[in-house]
């Protein structure tokens, strides 16, 4: 019997970037199963420096990936909000954490908030618990975090292990590194 690369064993680190509470999550997807490894969270409310907290996120985002090796990085986009510098500060902590991955060649991607809950309930507009109460009946566990930031995170991570599968099923997508690359493989899409 042939494999297909979708019973290739990896693991996903999933990512909900914030500067008070990161949350994270980390599943070991078989094929088109998915299985809880860890979650937890990141606090730095206790930190005053921005800089420090955002030297904490590169330091704790490098230490899950020393330790759990994952395949690659799935973090949640931030979100539009009308107050800019929360903003500003959101995107600088998804940044860092980006970082962390690209500095340990790690594939990044990004998740839209809606695109996640969609995934994970099939409600773009689900509550923080509605997805939590999902991902404890998808991957079996019973014991609910402190804080739901870190199903947030653990939402990533099941979201990207979910589009994988999908993008299997329908064929594999390929990431290209550069032009020569696409036109080499493409060559008979090309009019001359």
């Amino acid at each position: 019997m042939q494999q297909n690369n979708n019973s290739k064993e990896r693991i996903i680190l999933g990512i909900d970037p914030g500067t008070a509470v990161m949350g994270y999550g980390l599943v070991k997807q078989i094929g088109n199963k998915t299985e809880l490894i860890s979650l937890g969270v990141v606090k730095m409310d206790k930190i005053d420096d921005h800089m420090l907290k955002l030297q904490r996120i590169f330091e704790k985002t490098v230490g899950l990936i020393d330790n759990y090796k994952p395949d690659c990085l799935a973090i949640e986009a931030p979100f539009y909000g009308k107050n800019i510098q929360v903003m500003l500060k959101l995107g600088r902590a998804q940044g860092v954490a980006m970082a962390a991955a690209l500095s340990r060649n790690i594939d990044v991607t990004e998740y839209s908030p809606r695109k996640i809950k969609q995934s994970i309930t099939g409600n773009g507009n689900a509550t923080k618990e509605q997805v939590a109460g999902m991902l404890q009946r998808l991957l079996n566990f019973t014991e609910t975090p402190d804080f739901l930031d870190a199903t947030d995170g653990l939402a990533v991570a099941v979201c990207h292990s979910f589009q994988n599968v999908a993008i299997g099923k329908a064929g594999a997508k390929k990431n290209y590194s550069g032009w020569e690359t696409f036109v080499k493989d493409n060559a008979k899409r090309i009019v001359k």
